[in-house]
């Protein structure tokens, strides 16, 4: 637990599981262990290690920034489950007005 916020820094998980686009604060902030005035402060003077942007009123930052600053991978297209593969050539479908 951060002692200027009472709340604790997120879990790898919890940072995993973010939408791709999130707030500066709580979600950054807490991802690096910051408070909010030091988060804020920070993205103020540009030396957050990651790109923030205003977003109406809001200041957001990328998920996927935040990932790579903190060396963490989402699972890839590559890792996932392969669906099944259909047996023979292609379908007349994929090519229409083509003889096969």
């Amino acid at each position: 637990m951060t002692a200027a916020t009472g709340r604790s820094p997120l879990t790898i998980a919890e940072i995993l599981a973010l939408p791709a686009v999130v707030p500066l604060w709580p979600e950054v902030g807490r991802a690096l262990g910051l408070a909010e005035s030091t988060a804020y402060q920070l993205a103020a003077e540009g030396r957050l290690p990651i790109e923030v942007f205003t977003l109406g009123r809001r200041r957001m930052a990328r998920t996927v920034d935040l990932h790579a600053f903190l060396g963490l991978a989402p699972l890839r297209a590559t890792e996932a489950p392969a669906p099944a593969q259909q047996q023979g050539g292609p379908s007349r479908d994929c090519h229409p007005g083509t003889a096969l």
